[in-house]
């Protein structure tokens, strides 16, 4: 079950994510726990939206989100481990690697009138994979879902899974 710690804000999510400026979605975390992030976004609506393409906002781009709410959860999660203390290493960058069962339900995002809610919850995961299952919704709506593969430490992995990695 999702706790709420307080909110986090736009900046505080850019704090803690490589993404900046327009290319950070999210607009805050609503709630997150050791095993789950919620997040809440508007960027969606924004006519400059850097991921817009021929005027349009493709679903698809809602993975992008739900990394994004990934980046979040890894460095929170990262924080809470180390006590939040002042000038503990940042959280290890992530690469997604793989993504399955992904279902797009609407063919844009840009023509959702409400706010989307943004969720990614961990399945699995050890030191170097995370396994994460994510989901888009407006409302009760499911825009789009899936599971992600991220990789935290790709020279971490055993040769056999790195090459197995870098071939899809």
């Amino acid at each position: 079950m999702l706790s709420a710690p307080p909110t986090l804000n736009r900046d505080d999510i850019a704090r803690r994510i490589p993404h900046q400026g327009s290319m950070c979605l999210l607009d805050a975390v609503l709630a997150w726990d050791h095993d789950a992030i919620a997040c809440e976004t508007r960027t969606h609506l924004s006519p400059d939206h850097p991921l817009r393409a021929h005027g349009r906002l493709g679903a698809a781009c809602g993975v992008e989100y739900a990394a994004q709410a990934m980046a979040v959860h890894g460095a929170l999660i990262a924080q809470s481990l180390s006590g939040g203390a002042a000038g503990s290493p940042p959280p290890r960058a992530g690469y997604l690697a793989g993504l399955r069962g992904v279902t797009l339900h609407v063919e844009r995002l840009d023509t959702v009138a409400g706010p989307l809610t943004v969720s990614a919850q961990r399945i699995t995961g050890d030191a170097n994979t995370v396994l994460y299952s994510f989901t888009v919704q407006t409302g009760e709506q499911t825009l789009l879902s899936g599971r992600a593969m991220v990789v935290l430490d790709a020279a971490g992995l055993p040769p056999a899974q790195r090459a197995g990695r870098a071939m899809g």
